[in-house]
């Protein structure tokens, strides 16, 4: 299988370049040419497997270069019972939200209780050896921006890995305290964590940039190095995340749940970037039994936007909300899932992102909105909801979410309430543990603003609520913090080149 740039088709590359460069020279992302296809037979065998074997299943079918015992090793230390607590790295568990079956999928129990550990405790062990097919032997350095979550868990794959150095870019004011506080405490020689003064649009814009500059880029040539990514622009982070998806179904499966070939599920996630709703995308072609793919937006709701009338228009005011992880208004993803719906029309593709990158706006033609609208709901919510989501998933299920799972549980209340598709087995995607958001979280449930430090929510959130508190967080407390510096959005470049000293 090769991999093809979405602003140029006639560029190949195999799985292990495009995994290694993470971005195209000219800024677009590399896709599979093609992808495989599972049966219900298929489908029937996963359920049997565990966690790990499904994995490195899957990863084999696009990964050619890479044999199956190599696969299920990084599939074996990626998803380690040290690293991951519980039964499953990707568990499901079932509320009863009135009429509606729904099952949230919680991808938060590994390391930095996130669902970015997911892909990025895989992602170092396929980056080095796919350097090692390449043949290259410079340090690979791994830039990243983040809105939150990406930072701390790229931090922690990459801490230490021989042959590469990570240096994470976030916006100042537009984390929460706890995910900041993830990054600045973090231990590793080859660790390096900047904020700029910006947002998220503004920090994945700058390394994009910095990817593509060839001053930059011959400047770490010379001290043999070469760049690439550990955001969801690299296609060996996205990848696994199609991994839970498949698992998801065939637990429901292995439990009863979908006991007939080709029943539906609908799909919920909360998105930003587009990355995890595209990886539903991909397991829906691959023979996935989807009904719809709902995406749940908070108020920067560009991609509700997009997806209902198929413009594209960040021209619009930046809100930083509660559920900070999806505060972006530039989702580099959904370049990928253009090329797809425009059965590879690179250059339809480029002449969009172009017009993006020149005046914030882009419109597709009908055929590709039609296209849209029959694979995707979309809704959003406010931060007010959002509490109040919260507040009642508590007081009515028991169940304590973080504010971008309540996102996912408010738009998916929309979706029935509009559809009144009240039947379809749906999975919520759980995206991070509610302790990383204690502040915001303790508010929707208790209806008082607390005045004490992070640490201190966190247990009064516990005491409250009973939900235990995760390892990571805890360890958390009594950390120094090495990592202060911030800089202007415009210094990003002479920052990186700074840091690589």
């Amino acid at each position: 299988m090769k991999y093809c740039c979405t602003r140029n088709s006639s560029e190949r590359v195999t799985a292990a370049q495009a995994i290694a460069q993470g971005i195209s020279a000219d800024g677009g992302l590399f896709v599979p040419e093609s992808l495989p296809v599972y049966t219900y037979d298929d489908l029937t065998a996963l359920s049997l497997s565990s966690y790990t074997e499904r994995a490195a299943k899957i990863l084999s079918d696009f990964l050619p270069e890479f044999t199956a015992e190599e696969l299920f090793e990084c599939a074996q230390a990626a998803y380690a019972s040290e690293k991951f607590s519980g039964d499953s790295p990707a568990p499901l568990t079932l509320q009863q939200n009135g009429n509606r079956n729904m099952y949230v999928l919680e991808l938060w129990h590994g390391p930095t209780c996130a669902f970015k550990d997911m892909a990025l405790q895989m992602l170092p062990h396929l980056l080095t050896r796919s350097l090692q097919k390449t043949g290259d032997n410079r340090t690979a350095v791994i830039l990243v921006a983040t809105s939150g979550d990406t930072g701390k868990a790229a931090l922690e794959g990459f801490r230490d890995v021989p042959g590469t150095k990570i240096l994470v870019f976030y916006p100042e004011n537009g984390v929460s305290e706890m995910q900041k506080r993830q990054m600045q405490v973090k231990e590793g020689q080859n660790v390096s964590v900047c904020a700029i003064q910006g947002n998220f649009d503004d920090a994945q814009t700058g390394v994009k940039r910095i990817f593509t500059d060839p001053t930059v880029k011959a400047e770490l040539q010379k001290r043999g190095m070469m760049f690439s990514s550990a955001n969801s622009i690299n296609w060996g982070r996205l990848l696994p995340q199609i991994v839970y998806y498949f698992s998801a179904y065939c637990d429901l499966m292995r439990t009863g749940e979908m006991d007939h070939p080709g029943e539906k599920i609908n799909i919920v996630v909360p998105t930003g970037n587009f990355g995890n709703i595209l990886a539903a995308f991909y397991a829906k072609q691959m023979g996935l039994p989807v009904n719809r793919l709902i995406c749940a937006s908070n108020e920067n709701n560009v991609l509700t936007d997009f997806l209902r009338t198929g413009v594209y228009d960040r021209n619009r005011p930046f809100h930083t909300t509660i559920s900070p992880s999806m505060d972006i208004l530039v989702s580099s993803n959904l370049e990928r899932l253009l090329f797809h719906l425009t059965d590879g029309d690179s250059a339809r593709v480029a002449g969009w992102m172009k017009s993006l990158n020149d005046t914030g706006r882009y419109e597709v033609d009908g055929e590709t909105l039609a296209k849209l609208r029959d694979l995707f709901w979309a809704g959003c919510c406010n931060d007010q909801a959002t509490k109040k989501t919260i507040r009642e998933m508590f007081q009515v299920e028991n169940y304590l979410c973080d504010p971008h799972t309540a996102v996912a549980v408010h738009v998916y209340q929309q979706y029935t309430e509009t559809t009144g598709d009240l039947s379809t087995p749906t999975v919520v995607v759980s995206t991070a543990s509610p302790y990383k958001f204690a502040p915001s979280v303790l508010e929707a449930v208790s209806g008082q603003v607390s005045a004490c430090d992070d640490f201190a929510r966190v247990e009064e959130l516990s005491a409250l609520t009973g939900a235990p508190v995760p390892q990571p967080i805890l360890s958390l407390r009594g950390k120094p913090v090495r990592f202060t510096q911030s800089c202007a959005k415009e210094q990003m470049a002479q920052t990186v080149l700074s840091l690589l000293v």
